[in-house]
């Protein structure tokens, strides 16, 4: 019998979650995700410092003219570009690059760290058609996806946690979205003092399925990429997602098991579904009135953002250390 993985490629389009290009190789996934502690992660292990060797010099060649956190913005960029370059020599399809998290609640430097990245990447002759631009979904982001959406660049909106979120991406047309489904069920259980949840009843699967009935139902063409697992049942309570992002450690165990994979989500199931009726309209103002409602999703955007954010200095002071001793 085939391997879970196996059977779950039929059912749904899996994509690796990892900066690891050896483990891209591996499990030979459609598309590649990457953000900026998996970035941080990898550029620590020596066989990449040839890839943060090429951002620092391509930093100094580049950046004559520019103060130090420019100077350093262009080499962070420079670098998830190399890695990303890297990664597309493994996936036939898309690799997200993610924009700098303490931009997210900027529009118009959200779209110009947006656009240089897509240069960054046609300078290494990749079409910005391979690349979804990862942006944090908050109104400012959401909206800026819109608008680059119109210069033909396609985006990933990440760190999603709520069904207002998703509601606006959709109505904004991105090409694509990641809740995350473990960062989810980390806050309720927290909340609800339980060890954990049940298969269906897991927090974070319950969004997600809500997320894709959704868009199924109204016609929304925005991919739905579940993210974040905490263990392999969320995985298999999502096949027939359109996409599941999956850590090389999930797609391990994915693969060395041969229970029998049932679809979870489907269209015929979607346009069935009776929890929504009517499509949803959100302004700005009703967008914000929602997230204040929802305390999880409050909670954690901004819980990811500064995560992000923490590990983005993080690799600025190794490539600053690194760019001092060149």
């Amino acid at each position: 019998m085939a391997s879970e993985l196996d059977q779950l490629k039929k059912l749904t389009t899996v994509v690796v979650d990892t900066g690891d290009i050896d483990a891209i190789g591996k499990y030979k996934p459609q598309d590649a995700t990457t953000n900026p502690s998996l970035i941080f992660a990898a550029a620590k292990e020596p066989k990449y410092a040839h890839l943060i060797d090429d951002a620092i010099a391509y930093g100094k060649a580049n950046g004559k003219d520019k103060v130090d956190s420019e100077l350093m913005a262009l080499i962070i960029d420079k670098l998830s570009v190399n890695f990303g370059v890297e990664i597309l020599k493994h996936v036939p399809g898309y690799v997200s690059t993610e924009v700098d998290a303490r931009l997210s609640f900027s529009k118009s430097r959200t779209k110009e760290r947006a656009r240089r990245i897509i240069k960054l990447y046609e300078e290494a002759s990749i079409p910005k058609e391979r690349i979804l631009i990862k942006i944090a979904s908050t109104w400012e982001g959401i909206e800026a996806a819109k608008e680059l959406k119109e210069e033909g660049i396609q985006c990933n909106l990440t760190l999603l946690f709520s069904f207002a979120q998703a509601v606006a991406c959709g109505a904004a047309g991105v090409k694509l979205i990641s809740p995350f489904v473990g960062r989810i069920r980390d806050w309720y259980m927290k909340h609800d003092g339980v060890e954990g949840y049940t298969g269906p009843e897991d927090p974070g699967v319950k969004s997600v399925t809500e997320i894709y009935n959704y868009y199924k139902k109204f016609g929304y063409e925005t991919i739905v990429m579940g993210a974040s697992f905490r263990n392999k049942e969320e995985i298999l309570e999502l096949a027939g997602c359109d996409r599941l992002t999956i850590a090389p450690n999930w797609l391990k165990a994915l693969e060395e098991s041969k229970s029998t994979v049932n679809i979870k989500l489907s269209q015929k199931s979607a346009a069935s579904c009776t929890d929504i009726e009517e499509e949803i309209i959100l302004d700005e103002e009703t967008f914000r009135w929602e997230m204040n409602q929802d305390a999880m999703a409050t909670e954690k955007l901004a819980e990811g953002i500064r995560n992000f954010s923490k590990d983005l200095v993080s690799l600025e002071n190794m490539l600053q250390k690194k760019l001092d001793d060149s």
